[in-house]
């Protein structure tokens, strides 16, 4: 019953009966001063029931973000702070310097505090800076790992060799290619041509090409993607190039080296010209048939999309992986132009959303010149 009457809110129409002292009628408020009843003229609900809210106050934010960090989880506590933004209007807030200390900094809050950057006072940045960099180091070390162990094994297997030694040896491949010098006598398969690994640590084998959407409903993506650049273009092996767009191009390669940086440098919000973004990465390609691709956009084109279309097109036919992801985040299903997707899907470009975990799996794909693990299709397997 006490789970209930903080689920309900109270009132005589709750049902319960259940009177709530000390913590409990403590985190029954924290709660009420959001998810309460709408307010009405004077700060009071509609018919003079009693409600609460965090109004325009900082002090009491403040205190707000205080209660809510002792009383729930550090998940709730985010999603908490994201309903605050959303509910009551407090985007204005994290310009201070001391709510930004008292947040619980998640993949959210960063993309709230990218999409104010351009009206943050000098005195917040550097607290925001800080905020931003929280998060990512904590991305960093969640996905880092995984990603270049997977990314790694691809990158041996995609390039083959005909006299490998015996530790780098392909034997799946190397049994498939000699099948036909099965003896039956023997039960066994005479390997006359072998098939090796190559070894990618040595030189550049492959170029990647990001072209991140940054307009406003991307927030997330655009987290994950700057993080997973920077972690690609730590890879030897791997020549990584970093584009956003908007209605504008900008090329963030030379800050791949810091993500937080490459966060600044976007700006979320505004139109979108995926036509435009994808001819600035098609005059990049240098080497077609070793080169990744990868739009990460929700395909509401702004631009011209028969172009699009058959920018997409050309590049598949000079032998570029092109991969379209409607999302790089942990958010669920995401909004997205049918129609464009579908038009890709018919060019062989098929589009979904990718979970970060999912991410390092399909550049593995990719690279390998392997069908991508597309969710739906992992499901209905």
């Amino acid at each position: 019953m006490r789970r209930w009457r903080l689920v309900l809110g109270g009132g005589g129409a709750d049902g319960t009966g259940c009177e709530l002292r000390g913590r409990d009628a403590a985190m029954d408020g924290a709660l009420a001063s959001l998810y309460g009843r709408e307010m009405g003229s004077g700060g009071k609900a509609p018919g003079g029931r009693r409600s609460a809210g965090l109004g325009a106050s900082a002090p009491g934010v403040a205190r707000w973000l205080g209660d809510i960090r002792t009383y729930f989880p550090s998940s709730v506590v985010q999603v908490m702070q994201r309903d605050a933004i959303d509910r009551l209007g407090l985007s204005a807030l994290l310009l201070e310097p001391e709510m930004l200390e008292a947040v619980e900094a998640d993949v959210h809050l960063v993309g709230t505090l990218l999409s104010l950057n351009k009206v943050m006072p000098e005195t917040t940045k550097e607290t925001a800076r800080a905020v931003v960099r929280k998060v990512v180091e904590q991305l960093e070390k969640k996905l880092a790992q995984r990603t270049r162990a997977t990314l790694t094994g691809a990158l041996d297997r995609s390039a083959r060799i005909s006299r490998p030694r015996h530790r780098d040896i392909d034997w799946d491949r190397t049994i498939r290619a000699n099948l036909k010098n099965y003896l039956p006598e023997y039960r066994t398969v005479v390997p006359e041509r072998l098939i090796g690994y190559g070894r990618a640590a040595q030189s550049v084998k492959k170029d990647v090409v990001l072209c991140i959407d940054q307009s406003g409903s991307m927030a997330a993506s655009v987290v994950y993607a700057s993080v997973f650049g920077a972690v690609l273009a730590s890879m030897r092996a791997l020549d990584t190039r970093l584009v956003v767009f908007d209605t504008a191009v900008v090329d963030l390669t030379d800050q791949l080296d810091d993500p937080v940086d490459v966060l600044f440098g976007t700006q979320l919000g505004g139109g979108t010209d995926i036509n435009r973004a994808l001819a600035y990465c098609q005059s990049r390609i240098t080497r077609p048939t070793e080169t990744v691709v990868v739009l990460i956009s929700d395909l509401y084109e702004g631009g011209i999309r028969d172009e699009m279309l058959k920018r997409v097109a050309a590049m598949k036919a000079s032998g570029v992986q092109f991969v379209t992801l409607l999302a790089l985040s942990d958010e669920g299903a995401p909004a997205y132009d049918r129609d464009h997707a579908a038009a890709l899907a018919a060019l062989g470009a098929p589009a979904f959303a990718c979970t970060p975990d999912l991410f390092p799996d399909v550049m593995a794909a990719a690279i390998e010149k392997r069908p991508l693990p597309i969710p739906d299709m992992a499901e209905q397997r």
